[in-house]
Formats: C-alpha cells, sequence, structure tokens
C-alpha cells in the first residue's frame, strides 16, 4: 500500500521527536526518459533512513519525466511525495503550496546522450516553479568511463542556459546509480572531482520554508463554521505566521476581522507558521465560504477577474483561447477561460512565438478570466497563493497549470452597470421566455433550412426572435476569421456573447451554425442561465448531407481544395444529450419545424 500524506508525515514527526538538529530540504527531480531518476532517488535516499517510502513512477501533470520530492528532509533522510496525474484534481488545492516549499531543483542528465530539449524545459520550468538553485545530476558517468571531458561538455551546454532563464546558483555532480558514484559520499572513480557528493550539494543553501515565514501571511479557507459569537475557519498556512490579536482580511469580500483564537495538533496555541495546519478563531460572527483566502491586513493579497498568466499545458488536446476550463487556485475554484494567448515560448532558445494555441508541453504567456473575483498573488511573491490548476469541467482532467504574473488593470477599473428593466421583464413584455434555439450538425444537414422555418413560425405567433446563420454572421461580426480549428473556436465564442446578449434582451435566438466541438457548445450553455439553452441536433448521415452539397464544398474538401472542413479532415462530435434530436432521413423540415414550435409550448417558452 502506498504512503499517504498522513503517513509521510507521521513519519518525519516520529524521526523529529527522535533526532535534533535538522537541516529542512525540498527538492524537485526531473530529467528525461532513462535518465536514471528513480534508480538515482533510490540509491540517494533508501539506505539512509527509516522512513523512506517508494510509490510508483512519479508525474508532474502531463510531465511523466518531472517529479515532485517536496517533504521536510532531516539529514540523511527524505521521503516521496505521488503526484501522479490522476490523483492532482484532489491534490490541486495544496499542490503549488507543496512547491512554494522547493529549495532546489534536481536535473538528472545521461551522461552518454547529453543535454536534450527535455532537460532545458525541465530546467526552465524547475524556475517558474519558484527553484532558484540547481543541482544537475550527470548520472551513467560510468557508461562513459567517467570522462572528465564529458562532464565538462555537459556543464558548458547547460550554464549559460541556466543563468538566461535566471538560475543564480548551479551545481554539477558527476554521478552513477549504478555504482553509488558520488550520491550520498565522494567517489574514487572521479578523482578529478573536487566539488561535494548530491547529498550534501541538496543540503547547502537557504530552505525556502525561512524565506516564506516572512512573507505576508496566508491561509486558505478548506472548511468553516461560525456561532453567536465567532467564526471558525480550517486550512494550512500558505506563508506567512499569525498570532492571536492579529487584524486579518477576508477575500474576495474584503471583510475583516481579529484572530481571537488558534488551534493547532488538538491544541490551543498562541501563534502558528507556514505549513502549519490549524484552526482560526476570527472575532465576531460573519459567513466565511469554503475557497476564501485570509490575509494579514495590511498586507492583503489582491482580488481580480482578469489576469495575465504563464500556462504549462499538459493535455493531448491544444489549449485555445475561447474555451471554458475549471481553474483551482489553493482551496477556490472558478470557471475561467482563456481570453489571448500572447505567444509561446520557445524552451530551447527562450524566444517568444506568436501561437493561436498551445500544444501538449508548451508553455506560453497568456491572458486568463474568470466568472467572478478571486483572492491571489503574483507567483512571483507568493507561490501558495499564485499557483493554479486548470482543469477540464466535463471530464476532471487536470489540462494545464499556470503561474499568475498580474491582474490586468481593466478588470479593477470594469463593473457591471445596474440596469433597472431586466431579463424578466423584457421577456414577459414580449409574452415569452427568452432562450437560444442552438442548431448543430454537419454542413448540408438542414441546419438553416430548419432554423429558418421555426423563425417564420415563431413570427406568425408574435413572437420576438432573432437568427444568427453562420454564413451570414460571417460576413460582418466574423469576417476577420478563417477556419482553422483556433478561428472556429472564436467564431462560436463571439457566436455565444451576442446570442447571451440578446436572450437578455427578451429575445428568442436561433443560431445555425456548425460548431463542430462539444467544447464550444457547452461553453455557450455555460454562458445563459440553467434552461436558457436548447441544443437541437440536426442528425444527418455524412453521405446524405454530402449528396445534398448545395454549395459544392464537400467535392472542393474531397479534392483538397477546402483544408478542415468539417466531416472531411475535421472532426464533428456530436451531441451526447440534446434537448432536441431532429432526424432529417425520416421527417421533411417543415414537420421537424413544428416538433421545435412543440417542444416551446410545452415547455412553457411561449405564452398561451
Amino acid at each position: 500500500m502506498p504512503h499517504t500524506s498522513a503517513h509521510i508525515a507521521s513519519d518525519i514527526k516520529d524521526y523529529e521527536d527522535q533526532h535534533s538538529p535538522r537541516i529542512m530540504g525540498r527538492f524537485i527531480a526531473c530529467g528525461s526518459a532513462d535518465a536514471g531518476k528513480r534508480s538515482l532517488m533510490t540509491r540517494l535516499l533508501k539506505p539512509s533512513t527509516a522512513a523512506w517510502s517508494a510509490s510508483a513512477e512519479n508525474a508532474l501533470v502531463g510531465e511523466p519525466d518531472f517529479a515532485l520530492w517536496s517533504v521536510p528532509v532531516p539529514p540523511h533522510m527524505t521521503a516521496e511525495t505521488s503526484c501522479d496525474a490522476t490523483a492532482l484534481p484532489q491534490r490541486a488545492s495544496a499542490w503549488f503550496g507543496d512547491l512554494s516549499n522547493v529549495d532546489a531543483a534536481v536535473v538528472i542528465v545521461d551522461a552518454s546522450k547529453g543535454i536534450d530539449e527535455q532537460t532545458l524545459r525541465h530546467t526552465y520550468l524547475a524556475y517558474r516553479l519558484g527553484a532558484r538553485r540547481c543541482v544537475v545530476a550527470v548520472n551513467k558517468m560510468d557508461l562513459v568511463g567517467y570522462a572528465e571531458a564529458v562532464f565538462r561538455r555537459i556543464i558548458h551546454a547547460h550554464r549559460d542556459f541556466a543563468e538566461r532563464v535566471g538560475i543564480t546558483q548551479v551545481t554539477y555532480v558527476p554521478v552513477s546509480a549504478l555504482s553509488s558514484d558520488n550520491i550520498t559520499h565522494p567517489s574514487v572513480n572521479t578523482p578529478w572531482f573536487k566539488g561535494s557528493a548530491l547529498l550534501e550539494s541538496l543540503q547547502a543553501g537557504e530552505g525556502a520554508e525561512n524565506r516564506l515565514v516572512s512573507t505576508p501571511f496566508r491561509l486558505w479557507v478548506s472548511s468553516a463554521a461560525r456561532s453567536e459569537s465567532d467564526s471558525q475557519v480550517t486550512g494550512v498556512i500558505a506563508s506567512g505566521q499569525v498570532k492571536v490579536g492579529d487584524r486579518v482580511r477576508i477575500q474576495p469580500s474584503g471583510k475583516e476581522s481579529e484572530i481571537a483564537g488558534i488551534t493547532a495538533y488538538a491544541r490551543n496555541v498562541s501563534n502558528a507558521s507556514v505549513g502549519q495546519q490549524v484552526t482560526l478563531a476570527l472575532a465576531g460572527s460573519t459567513d466565511i465560504p469554503q475557497g476564501s483566502l485570509i490575509s494579514e491586513a495590511q498586507s492583503p493579497a489582491g482580488v481580480a477577474d482578469q489576469f495575465e498568466t504563464t500556462i504549462v499545458w499538459t493535455h493531448n488536446q491544444p489549449l485555445m483561447a475561447g474555451r471554458n476550463y475549471l481553474l483551482k487556485i489553493g482551496t477556490k475554484s472558478a470557471a475561467a477561460t482563456v481570453t489571448e494567448i500572447k505567444y509561446r515560448v520557445n524552451v530551447t532558445t527562450l524566444e517568444r512565438v506568436a501561437a493561436k494555441q498551445l500544444e501538449c508541453n508548451s508553455i506560453g504567456e497568456c491572458n486568463i478570466s474568470t466568472e467572478h473575483l478571486i483572492p491571489y498573488d503574483a507567483y512571483a511573491e507568493n507561490p501558495g497563493s499564485g499557483g493554479y490548476t486548470l482543469i477540464d469541467p466535463l471530464s476532471d482532467d487536470v489540462v494545464g497549470f499556470g503561474f499568475i504574473n498580474f491582474a490586468l488593470r481593466r478588470s479593477q477599473n470594469i463593473h457591471m452597470q445596474h440596469v433597472d428593466i431586466n431579463k424578466e421583464a423584457r421577456s414577459r413584455s414580449k409574452g415569452q421566455t427568452s432562450c437560444i434555439l442552438w442548431f448543430t450538425g454537419l454542413s448540408g444537414s438542414g441546419k438553416s433550412t430548419i432554423a429558418n422555418l421555426v423563425e417564420k413560425k415563431l413570427h406568425a405567433l408574435g413572437r420576438h426572435t432573432y437568427l444568427l446563420d453562420g454564413d451570414n454572421v460571417r460576413h460582418g461580426l466574423n469576417r476577420d476569421l478563417g477556419f482553422t480549428e483556433a478561428d472556429r473556436v472564436e467564431n462560436i465564442r463571439r457566436v455565444a456573447e451576442v446570442a447571451k446578449l440578446m436572450v437578455d434582451a427578451g429575445l428568442i435566438v436561433l443560431t445555425a451554425f456548425i460548431s463542430p466541438f462539444r467544447a464550444e457548445r457547452r461553453m455557450a450553455r455555460n454562458l445563459v442561465a440553467e434552461g436558457e439553452f436548447i441544443e437541437v441536433f440536426i442528425d444527418t448521415p455524412l453521405e446524405v448531407a454530402e449528396q445534398r452539397d448545395v454549395k459544392g464544398l464537400y467535392k472542393k474538401a474531397r479534392r483538397g481544395e477546402l483544408k478542415n472542413f468539417t466531416g472531411i479532415d475535421s472532426p464533428y462530435e456530436a451531441p451526447e444529450h440534446p434537448e432536441c434530436r431532429l432526424l432529417t432521413t425520416e421527417y421533411p423540415p417543415e414537420v421537424l419545424a413544428d416538433r421545435i414550435i412543440q417542444h416551446l409550448k410545452d415547455r412553457g417558452y411561449l405564452d398561451s
């Protein structure tokens, strides 16, 4: 059975009770495939500790060769914590808290292969995660005859890159996991090497935890309760220190209170520090939602809903602007949309490359918007409240992680304007309930034909409507967009935003777009209230749609003259649970249009 974090914490506490003083150390270990990470870590850790625990191969989200070893390390003792991708949605709240305590990065290089792109990517990632000290373990020196020249070439190839990235302290150690050379003790096989062994190199330098103690106090609320006299919040201190009597701010609400009591390890204490799980009693009874951030009142975190951020994308499906994800920062979750991909970082040259999407393992600078205000710090100032994970809301898969750089000024200057006439009033005056009828299907399926018939029938009933058709919209609002996957995502995003405004105006809005991707249709659905989005799947087999081919598009696509054409060289993701499914091979358009009208009547969208 693998060790849990609770087991590890218990082991560490037992060890600390018996050994004092101790040296604190936390590090991340990374390396290319077959560089010998696991063998090296086994040699480094297992021989000298009773509290060592082994688990399956670690993975940092989509980086299977990037492992987190981030628990306290007394002399000659450490333990491994698993960051398997399947566990990360549950661990996301604590994940950046773990990383904020990282002292160093161990970059493992295969001496027989030298520096590769993965090595450079891992070095760059280590820096972005907060490691300012890097130990490069040049492994498998036995395969190159312990040649000093090979070791020097690797140093030369890596050092310049590390300096350009911003890592100021780099130590290079020639090792062999197979023969235990220079891992815990100096090796006779490298008499030319005068530096310290890997273990001693890791234990040198200032601990990151010491730095976090002097950072302003932050605690993410994992649970809360209130009584008539006070409120109690529980969470792990992400940074800084707190004592009874301190003034704190509850964010994003902005309410302030005073620390009336602190409980840690089932006993009352007068103060607590970073890394401790505590329960704080706050003076006065107030509602404090889970996901709130308790900040030092004099140096509070910021609050915003739009940010510039660095994103490390780790999913096989590319990141494209306009798609919706779940952003998890600390214990707080919020729907989020990447509004702009500013550029991608070439990790080999550190160039900024223009990009419309981020592929798996790409790193990019982006703008991101959240559905509501969230508390934050810049990651460089406080990793525990500046790092987040991105989760696919449908599959619950972690698809990337990011670092907040700063809030966009417009997020602080733009506010929703209150209006006296609302959506309900506008709909009521028209004798209807506003909604979106979202027609989706292959080109030639009959979307525009049926949508046009439905609008005519609604108009005859005296209803207020507007039809947004794919071709018509591309003549104006979206004339600047092509047909790449990224442009299609943006095309649907703009249409969905316009449709949302029309729903707010009290209209029944009809949209006829191929809209081939479920993610974009889900994005459009999420823009409006429940019940206001009616997905109408015009279910027509490809061969039937191709036979119709009124515009001759399928013929062009078959000849290779029309790229990214849905159904030919670009996929169509059929709706899984549409509100209406219309079979055009079984019924004529008039009958199908009548079914839509009846659907609206049966569900109360049309007042009698």
